[in-house]
């Protein structure tokens, strides 16, 4: 059992580590409002590894693959939601403040909103066609015929929530200790611009992807 967990870890921390909307949406947060900004969206985003564990070990994301319609549909919404977070990232990006583009905005912390991150973390989770597919197709490999699947896979994305939320709150911290820099209005337009963009190219391959 330890040897399989050590196997299982060294892939699963990997791609926690790899830059995807996960990592974006944490930094654009924590830019927007600071540490505890990042670390609920990251919270967010880890509660929905349990769905995802929830749906492999039920046997749901079988229907779903095999479902053209119903993941096409899944890619829609998850494309959707992408594209309307890059946008909103855009129209910050593109507000005309008054000021010079090195004067330092103080109200960054104002921005927080809890339940507001929680949520935009939790749907980025469950609305990621490739979450689903992942799971289906990576836990399995992990899980032993002879046990409970439903405790071996919630054990699992256990594991994946633990890595997820050290990697991401360590992420958050060092965007935020960075917050001198990045609320100069100049670099905070940049950054909610790339970030909008790159939000919006993740949506446009979940499209695009077969």
């Amino acid at each position: 059992m330890i040897t399989t967990i050590l196997i299982f870890l060294i892939p699963i921390t990997l791609l926690t580590l790899t830059p995807g909307v996960d990592t974006m949406l944490v930094i654009r947060n924590t830019t927007r409002g600071g540490w505890w900004d990042g670390a609920a969206t990251s919270l967010g985003i880890c509660s929905g590894l349990f769905s995802h564990a929830l749906i492999s070990s039920v046997g749901i994301s079988v229907l779903i693959l095999q479902s053209a319609w119903a993941f096409g549909l899944l890619k829609i919404l998850g494309a959707g939601y992408l594209f309307f977070l890059g946008a909103i990232s855009l129209k910050d990006a593109a507000v005309n403040d008054k000021g010079t583009s090195n004067q330092i905005e103080t109200k960054t912390d104002n921005n927080f909103i809890a339940r507001r991150s929680f949520k935009e973390g939790l749907l980025c989770n469950i609305l990621n066609p490739k979450a689903i597919v992942f799971y289906m197709a990576f836990l399995p490999q992990f899980i032993d015929p002879s046990k409970p699947a439903f405790l071996q896979t919630f054990f699992l994305a256990g594991l994946h929530f633990i890595i997820a939320m050290i990697w991401q709150i360590l992420l958050a911290s060092m965007i935020d200790r960075s917050k001198a820099l990045l609320e100069r209005k100049m670099i905070k337009k940049s950054l909610n611009a790339v970030t909008g963009i790159v939000m919006m190219i993740f949506g446009a391959g979940l499209l695009i992807d077969n």
